[in-house]
């Protein structure tokens, strides 16, 4: 745990791949540097590694899975993680049978595929199949984290009985494609900043810390106005309980005019090369004017930085440019 970082100078290739919303690193224990993230045609899964993370930025790309023509697995694929437990890869995604909306919402369910290969750009990767919640509706954007020996789910999720597109959700998980026991809301759009154009809470994202467990999220519609939030818990607490959980009256991280980055988040946390510094990762956009459904603009870019700790506490400060490509 980097409980001693306050503030690093590291600073990486901006952005560190080029139009690839919802960028989620994981830093192996082979050295390498795992990146996905939604492709612009919404149409399949692929994964790059490298040594470095600017590394990432031209570092081939190999294709692990395709969407089908039709049914639950044919459009919209949105958000893949990628995750290493059991001795296994995971790959966590949202997939739906159209890419039109009925009552304003999407037809999204999660899926996982796995691969027991050492190399997961090589595979064969598995269909796990989807991963039942407590409900059917509207779900994605599945993350997962052990603490103190337990697996946990989190994930976004429409309830009809709740106004709006969706909330974060936790369950512990008995498999890494299935959950176990209820389902516990942990937070739902309700300040004025995660409400704007859609009533958005997902992309959750975990870090742990000095004692705490910092879990960052998204909110509002995914134009300029798309931001963070964060909740936190003790690392001593019931993390089903939402009691337990602190929830920022404020996002945490938004939209810089000042340097033209606009609707940061969907965020997923690595770690430098040496280990002593926590970066974090994260799309934007250049500009703030788009034409049409800006869920169809491509240039939300994969982006990180340091994160700066005050008190124990992660402090992200607003979006910093990187060097560029050539530099």
């Amino acid at each position: 745990m980097l409980n001693s970082i306050s503030k690093s100078e590291v600073v990486y290739r901006d952005p560190i791949v080029w139009q690839r919303a919802d960028p989620w690193i994981y830093k192996h224990t082979d050295g390498f540097y795992y990146f996905t993230g939604s492709v612009p045609a919404y149409d399949g899964i692929e994964l790059r590694r490298a040594k470095t993370i600017d590394g990432l930025y031209d570092a081939e790309a190999a294709v692990v899975w395709k969407k089908y023509e039709s049914g639950p697995l044919s459009a919209n694929i949105w958000a893949p993680e990628i995750h290493f437990i059991g001795g296994k890869w995971y790959i966590y995604f949202a997939a739906a049978r159209t890419s039109e909306t009925q009552d304003g919402l999407f037809d999204h369910r999660m899926f996982v595929l796995e691969c027991g290969a050492d190399n997961p750009l090589e595979g064969p990767w598995v269909e796990k199949g989807q991963l039942v919640t407590n409900w059917e509706s509207f779900s994605l954007d599945a993350t997962t984290f052990e603490h103190r020996g337990v697996r946990y789910l989190v994930w976004a999720q429409g309830d009809p009985a709740i106004a709006g597109n969706s909330n974060l959700y936790i369950a512990e998980m008995d498999t890494p494609w299935s959950i176990k026991g209820q389902q516990v809301m942990l937070t739902k759009p309700e300040f004025d900043w995660e409400c704007i154009g859609f009533l958005v809470n997902e992309g959750a994202a975990v870090l742990i810390r000095n004692g705490k467990i910092f879990l960052t999220y998204s909110g509002s519609a995914t134009n300029h106005h798309y931001c963070m939030g964060m909740l936190t818990a003790s690392e001593d607490a019931d993390l089903l309980d939402p009691a337990s959980w602190t929830k920022s009256p404020v996002s945490v991280f938004h939209t810089s005019e000042r340097v033209s980055r606009f609707g940061p988040g969907h965020n997923s946390f690595t770690v430098s090369e040496d280990g002593k510094t926590d970066l974090l990762v994260y799309h934007a956009r250049d500009y703030k004017e788009i034409i049409g459904d800006p869920l169809y603009d491509p240039n939300r870019h994969a982006r990180i930085q340091a994160i700066e700790w005050r008190d124990g506490v992660p402090h992200f400060g607003e979006p910093k440019p990187g060097r560029t490509a050539e530099a």
